[in-house]
């Protein structure tokens, strides 16, 4: 107990130092909510994986998904790799970082209402955010505490209120500039932390060759197997269509999530958008690599009762935290501050754009018209309050597993923003009548799905129906629903004045000068 002590409140010194020392820096909104758009690559690159990979993927979605897939739950992480990183930073992190800095927009909802110059879509969409970055953070405290529980043997609502203080403590303080420096550390941490806590499980399962060989023989419970063994290290396991959707889900949906994109909004130049791309790809193989690969050994302890419910059915969100019970007390030292490093980092981002684009999207210009710089932090000081409470409020009695309850906050944001932000970037035809459809359909299917899970509506019995009851594959289907309706709905409807949107394509036209050792060209 006083080693794991130890390493928790180091944690939690380096942390509220590094807000103090951030407060110092954060004089405006812009400093306050962008780090002065001055941020370098290695600490963008480790805010943007920190913040996608949090206490849902280590405990909940790794969890959950090894059980069900087996060693092919991997492919979740390489998916996260190569296109929730490497391709969102290559085909985002440049047009972001160059068109909203030309439209002056320190939020996904401001960008909305700018590009398509539209208020009403701006707050609209601030309105989605904050709705449903609720129920991610309140996943991400879930997580935290089924953790803490078997670490500390504390109450599980006694964690959920420590880590809500800690976090609006150090969010308080410094800002986005207290989060990124923080992110840096506790990715480092992670990194180290990951590679460790999988060596030492594959050592307690007799080594690589054993556990793979036991997670063998295990026949599959998925009906499509028909309880063949070695289904659980198959190349695509036991269900492919469903390891499809949490792939899409979780791989796509960062490109339509704000607390994600922010991110590229913070970046300082050209070179660290290009290192950026190389350094959150190769994080993201290691976490969430890392996660899933550790995740897909749950079921060697498929005959313990921790990881059972009363009723016999399997706790998901408990194989993780007891698999890694088995460790020794150093070791979990290590792996609490591993997951509180990934989870803080992720509820700092969430605090911070949900409560940034409520003030500035909201409040500022149409509850509040005249907004000093001074007040307008004051007020997101304090929507981050607000924030905070109400997710402490849904974790305090979750209906539903930690994965279900990020799949509908992640399907709601991607299903609404991800098409429309994604074709703002490139394409002048986007008019607002498809953002409109985009919005209406992202919320709306998730919605459906929610009423579904909650029993208030029986679907029809068929497949298609059967396969969308999930909430992650709800989800994967509202981004795919938006990819299509926004471009048809574009087509359909009048376009945009041409003076206004050439005005907001105007910024890739500029010319830079750069050295020759970028350009040869005379």
């Amino acid at each position: 107990m006083i080693i794991k002590s130890l390493f928790l409140i180091v944690f939690f010194v380096v942390m509220i130092l590094v807000g103090i020392y951030s407060r110092k820096h954060t004089t405006s909104v812009g400093d306050f909510v962008l780090g002065g758009r001055s941020v370098g690559p290695w600490i963008t690159a480790f805010a943007y994986g920190t913040t996608y990979f949090s206490a849902v993927v280590f405990v909940g979605y790794a969890g959950q998904f090894g059980w069900k897939y087996g060693t092919s739950a991997v492919w979740i992480g390489i998916g996260n790799a190569f296109i929730g990183s490497m391709l969102a930073w290559i085909v985002l992190g440049r047009r972001t970082r160059v068109m909203t800095h030309h439209l002056q927009s320190t939020t996904m909802p401001d960008f909305f209402g700018s590009r398509y110059d539209s208020k009403s879509l701006r707050i609209v969409a601030s309105l989605i955010a904050f709705v449903f970055l609720i129920p991610y953070s309140a996943s991400v405290y879930k997580g935290l505490s089924g953790l803490f529980g078997m670490a500390f043997n504390v109450n599980f609502h006694t964690c959920i209120v420590v880590m809500a203080v800690l976090t609006c403590i150090y969010v308080l303080l410094g800002g986005y500039m207290a989060t990124a420096i923080n992110d840096f550390i506790q990715g480092i941490i992670m990194l180290v932390g990951i590679v460790a806590v999988v060596a030492s499980v594959l050592h307690n399962n007799s080594g690589f060759m054993d556990a793979i060989g036991n997670l063998a023989k295990i026949p599959s419970d998925i009906a499509a197997t028909q309880g063949q063994p070695g289904a659980f290290t198959s190349f695509f396991g036991p269900d492919p269509i469903n390891l499809l959707g949490v792939i899409i889900l979780t791989s796509l949906g960062t490109w339509g999530l704000p607390q994600m994109i922010h991110k590229f909004y913070t970046i300082k130049n050209e070179k660290a958008i290009k290192t950026g791309t190389i350094i959150s790809t190769v994080f993201a193989i290691v976490i969430s690599g890392g996660c899933y690969f550790l995740g897909s050994f749950g079921r060697l302890y498929s005959a313990d009762a921790a990881i059972y419910k009363a009723d016999k059915t399997v706790n998901f969100d408990a194989i993780v935290p007891h698999m890694l019970s088995t460790l020794s007390n150093g070791l979990i030292g290590v792996v609490i501050v591993l997951v509180l490093s990934a989870s803080m980092s992720t509820l700092a981002a969430l605090v911070m754009t949900s409560s940034s684009t409520l003030t500035l999207d909201v409040i500022k210009g149409n509850i509040v018209k005249n907004f000093s710089e001074k007040k307008q932090i004051l007020v997101i000081r304090i929507m981050i309050v607000v924030f905070i409470a109400l997710s402490v409020i849904i974790a305090w009695n979750p209906p539903t597993f930690i994965a279900q309850l990020m799949s509908v906050s992640w399907g709601a944001l991607a299903g609404s923003f991800l098409a429309p932000f994604l074709y703002g970037l490139y394409w002048k035809r986007v008019t607002k009548p498809a953002v409109w459809a985009s919005f209406i359909t992202g919320v709306g299917i998730t919605l459906f799905n929610l009423m579904i899970l909650l029993k208030y509506i029986t679907p029809p019995q068929n497949l298609f129906f059967k396969y969308f009851v999930s909430p992650i594959n709800a989800g994967a289907l509202a981004m795919i629903v938006g990819l299509i309706i926004v471009p048809v709905v574009s087509m359909l409807t009048p376009k945009m004045k041409k003076d206004k949107i050439d005005g907001v394509f105007a910024c890739y036209e500029e010319t830079v000068v750069v050295h020759t050792k970028k350009s040869i060209e005379e």
